[in-house]
């Protein structure tokens, strides 16, 4: 069965989410751009590699996106990634605009024409700037929806394990002859992240083979030849070094988790309560950011640093565990209702328009 709960994924799934907002608010907001002026030099010696956090995302999505879908029909995973995305994006981007235009300025600032292109969640595609900077993730995310989109569309799903190999192979010759459109088309940036995300999947749910295990190997070398690469950018803007060894042992503990859990061993005991810890990963990821420097940069001269820390950090955990509660549980089945109808409308017209396409004449 290749939708069975794996709920290390969703324990998984929330510290990654809290590697990135302590990354962001112990270090990130202070070292670069003027986005805080509260640092919290505590942590930020420690959490400054929380950004890797983003890779495990990446990872994750590989696994469970492949595992979403499985035996569904094009329409079907998209309608399930729109009704997983949409609700809890929008009810996040609209209170991001609502505190920016409240406190954010400076160094914030946001307009109505911003927002409501941010609200399709495409504006990253169109040049639009973000509401907030953590979105950027989200782009790379749905590339990857659209690769596997394509692959269910044409039939080719099943053929999952080639089109690792392939995307794979064209990475690494990407790397060392840049395309810049098919590097982009490709995500050549973090593409090996994603890999062995499926390939893990295809071994949890099909078995460990020869194949899968050179797909998983060689896309950890190719990981952590992007995280190096990262790491050169990180180093540069941010004006700090980062320790090389460290980076590699973060991303090489990554895969060995997640080939443990792909071989269903039991890395530490699941437990069903923490499927609500990965279910507001995503709007504790969305909302964190810029509420938090904004926050930091209204109370930090009046609160004491550690309270205002620890308490913009308890917020935005009730913050997620409302958005998660009192509208994805709410919206989530009435949205899904409404989309599955509209495709049942829909598909049967395309049926016919291809039915009734005028056929090519053979001589």
């Amino acid at each position: 069965m290749t939708r069975a709960r794996v709920y290390e994924i969703d324990l998984l799934r929330f510290l990654a989410a809290m590697a990135i907002v302590l990354f962001h608010y112990s270090y990130r907001g202070h070292a670069a751009d003027d986005l805080t002026v509260m640092a919290y030099p505590a942590l930020a010696p420690v959490f400054k590699y929380g950004y890797l956090g983003v890779e495990l995302f990446f990872m994750i999505s590989g696994f469970v996106i492949l595992m979403t879908a499985a035996n569904r029909s094009l329409g079907e995973f998209v309608i399930a990634r729109i009704v997983r995305l949409y609700p809890a994006f929008w009810t996040c981007c609209t209170l991001t605009f609502i505190v920016t235009l409240a406190i954010g300025a400076p160094p914030h600032s946001a307009s109505m024409a911003r927002y409501l292109a941010n609200m399709t969640m495409l504006s990253g595609f169109v040049g639009v700037v973000s509401i907030d900077g953590a979105y950027w993730s989200l782009f790379v995310e749905i590339q990857f929806y659209a690769l596997v989109a394509i692959l269910l569309g044409s039939g080719y799903l099943h053929r999952a394990e080639t089109f690792l190999v392939l995307w794979l192979g064209a990475s690494i010759v990407l790397i060392i002859h840049p395309v810049w459109f098919l590097g982009s088309l490709l995500i050549t940036d973090y593409s090996a992240f994603f890999i062995a995300g499926a390939a893990c999947f295809l071994i949890w749910s099909k078995g460990l083979s020869l194949a899968r295990a050179a797909i998983v190997a060689c896309a950890w070398g190719l990981a952590l030849f992007q995280s190096m690469q990262k790491v050169l950018v990180f180093e540069r803007h941010f004006n700090t070094t980062f320790d090389a060894s460290i980076v590699i042992g973060i991303v090489t503990v990554f895969f060995a988790i997640m080939v443990m859990i792909a071989l269903r061993r039991r890395v530490f005991e699941g437990r069903q309560w923490w499927l609500f810890l990965g279910s507001i990963s995503y709007p504790l990821y969305l909302l964190h950011q810029n509420i938090g420097y904004m926050v930091f940069n209204v109370a930090s001269s009046t609160v004491n640093v550690h309270v205002l820390f620890w308490g913009t950090i308890v917020a935005v955990l009730g913050c997620a565990s409302a958005v998660h509660l009192l509208v994805e549980k709410r919206l989530s089945s009435p949205l899904k209702a409404v989309l599955h109808r509209l495709n049942d409308r829909v598909q049967p017209l395309l049926v016919r328009s291809k039915r009734e396409a005028p056929q090519a004449v053979r001589p």
